[in-house]
């Protein structure tokens, strides 16, 4: 069987939404994190973190590449594009929602991943 291209996300599916140099975060019990949550049955991961986001922030975005290779805790970390700029109503309160200037982001426990992703997005 062939393997398909868009695979089935399995465990937790975190969204990296970058925009003008800010990742947005949201307030977890311990902090601040990705947007994250597990995948609907036989939704992409691409899907999953589309969804979770819009769910989560109320912003809509556009899953566009999962960041490779997971981490191997049955993570995975899904690109985002941002396609609203303003959230819609049912979203969370503002003070759950954060968009961090990249280098604000050193001391938020990142996947490797995520972190050498930003590394490269970070404006010099």
């Amino acid at each position: 069987m062939g393997r398909m291209t868009l695979e089935q996300a399995e465990g937790v599916v975190r969204a990296v939404v970058v925009y003008d140099g800010r990742l947005l975060l949201v307030r977890e019990a311990d902090g601040w994190g990705l947007p994250s949550g597990t995948p609907e049955p036989a939704e992409t991961a691409q899907a999953t973190a589309a969804r979770v986001v819009y769910e989560v922030t109320g912003y809509l975005v556009d899953g566009t590449e999962p960041l490779e290779p997971g981490d191997g805790a049955g993570m995975t970390a899904v690109v985002c594009q941002l396609l609203s700029e303003e959230p819609s109503a049912g979203g969370r309160p503002p003070e759950r929602l954060r968009w961090a200037p990249i280098p604000e982001t050193a001391g938020i426990p990142l996947p490797g991943t995520v972190r050498a992703y930003l590394q490269g997005h970070t404006p010099v």
